[in-house]
C-alpha cells in the first residue's frame, strides 16, 4: 500500500547564505543615530503642519476649540510648553541611545535562508492533512491520485506535501534535488515579511497601550501623583499639536519613554522596526492632541482613539474618562472608563464662556487705553 507520508529526504535543501553587516537605511546617517533623531523629527514636522493650520486658521470648521478658548482656558504659556517638550525629547534621545547600545549588530544575508525555513515548515505541516481529512471520512490518497494530472500541485498537497515532479539542480555536480512549490514560497514570504512583523507591531502597540492606560489611570486616581506629576499635562485644557509631550519630566519618562522602550523589547523588534514604531507613536501622539477633527486625516479613522476622543479627557467634565492612549480604546471599553453621551452642548458652553471672557478683557483694555 502506498503511503501519503514523505520522508525527511523529500524536503528541499536549505540554501547557503553569507551574513554581512546590514547597510544603513540612509547611507550618510547610521541607523543608530537615525533611531535617536527620527521620532523627534517626525514629532516636529507634524506639529509644525498643525501649527500652520492653527495659526492661519485654515480649517475653522474642523476645530475642536476656538482660538479664544486657547487664549483663555490654558494655564501654561507657549514658552513653558516648548521648554518642557524639548526637555522631554532630550530624555527620549538618551533612552534611544541606551536602547541602541543594548542592541546587537544588524546583519543581512540570511533572508532567503529564513524564508526557506518557513517554506520547510509549510511543507512539513502538509503531512498532517491526509490524517485530518481521514478523520472527516475523506480519502486524501484517492483524491490525490485522481487529480495528479489535471491539478498536480493540489494533488501534492492532498498527498501530504509530496511533489516528486518538483526538482531543481543543486551544487556543482548538478544533482536533482527536491524543490519548493511556488505557493509554499509565497506563503513563507508572507509569514516572514508580513505576518511576523505585523504580530510584533501588534504586540508592541498592545504593551504600550496597556502600560499607558494603567499608569495614566493611577495618575488620576491617586491625588498625590496627580498633583505632583500629571496635573502639569492638564494645564492644557485645550490641547494643541506640539503640546502633546508637555508633561512633568518624571511622568514623561515613565509613561511615554519607558513604555515605548519596554514595548520595543517585549516585541523583540529589530532596530529598524523600532524606528518605525517610535516614529508612528510620536506622530499618533501629536495627532491625538492636534485640536482638529479632520475628516481626511487617516490617523483619526484607523481607530476611535483620536483627537476628539482624547480631547474629552482634557476637559474638566471628562477628566475621569478616556484614559486610553495612544492607539486603541479597548481598556476603556473593558473597564468602563469610556465617555458616553453627547458632548456638543458642553463644548458650546465652553466656547461661549471663552469668547465672552476674551471680549470682556478686550473691552477693559480699550477702556484703560482711553
Amino acid at each position: 500500500m502506498a503511503t501519503n507520508m514523505t520522508s525527511i529526504t523529500d524536503l528541499p535543501p536549505l540554501p547557503a547564505y553569507n551574513v554581512v553587516v546590514a547597510p544603513d537605511l540612509i547611507s550618510w546617517l547610521p541607523d543608530f543615530y537615525l533611531s535617536i533623531i527620527a521620532p523627534t523629527l517626525a514629532y516636529w514636522v507634524v506639529s509644525i503642519v498643525f501649527h500652520i493650520i492653527d495659526t492661519l486658521d485654515l480649517f475653522p470648521q474642523y476645530r475642536l476649540h476656538t482660538p479664544a478658548e486657547i487664549a483663555q482656558r490654558n494655564k501654561a504659556s507657549r514658552y513653558e510648553v516648548l521648554r518642557d517638550v524639548l526637555f522631554q525629547q532630550v530624555i527620549q534621545a538618551v533612552m534611544s541611545f541606551v536602547l541602541g547600545m543594548t542592541d546587537p549588530p544588524q546583519y543581512t544575508g540570511m533572508e532567503e535562508y529564513d524564508v526557506a525555513v518557513w517554506a520547510t515548515r509549510v511543507r512539513v505541516a502538509q503531512r498532517g492533512l491526509p490524517t485530518m481529512l481521514g478523520m472527516l471520512g475523506i480519502n486524501a490518497a484517492s483524491m490525490s491520485k485522481n487529480m495528479a494530472v489535471s491539478h498536480p500541485l493540489l494533488a501534492g498537497v492532498l498527498a501530504g506535501g509530496h511533489y516528486p515532479f518538483l526538482t531543481e539542480l543543486a551544487g556543482s555536480d548538478g544533482i536533482a534535488v527536491p524543490a519548493f512549490a511556488t505557493w509554499e514560497l509565497l506563503v513563507a514570504k508572507a509569514i516572514y515579511w508580513g505576518i511576523i512583523p505585523a504580530m510584533q507591531l501588534f504586540l508592541a502597540v498592545t504593551v504600550l497601550d496597556t502600560w499607558q492606560y494603567f499608569l495614566h489611570r493611577i495618575m488620576h486616581q491617586n491625588k498625590w501623583l496627580y498633583t505632583t506629576f500629571h496635573s502639569r499635562h492638564h494645564r492644557l485644557y485645550v490641547p494643541y499639536a506640539y503640546g502633546a509631550l508637555y508633561n512633568h519630566p518624571f511622568e514623561g519618562f515613565l509613561l511615554d519613554t519607558a513604555g515605548a522602550g519596554l514595548a520595543y523589547k517585549v516585541a523583540f523588534m529589530t532596530p529598524r522596526q523600532g524606528i518605525f514604531f517610535w516614529v508612528m507613536s510620536s506622530i499618533k501622539t501629536v495627532d491625538d492632541h492636534c485640536g482638529y477633527a479632520l475628516p481626511w486625516d487617516p490617523l483619526q479613522h484607523i481607530t476611535s482613539n483620536n483627537a476628539a476622543y482624547h480631547d474629552i479627557h482634557h476637559q474638566s467634565w471628562g477628566i475621569k474618562t478616556n484614559f486610553s492612549q495612544p492607539f486603541f480604546t479597548f481598556w476603556d471599553k473593558l473597564l468602563g472608563t469610556m465617555w458616553h453621551g453627547d458632548t456638543s452642548l458642553k463644548y458650546e458652553r465652553s466656547r461661549t464662556r471663552a469668547q465672552e471672557f476674551v471680549e470682556a478683557e478686550a473691552k477693559k483694555a480699550s477702556e484703560k487705553a482711553q
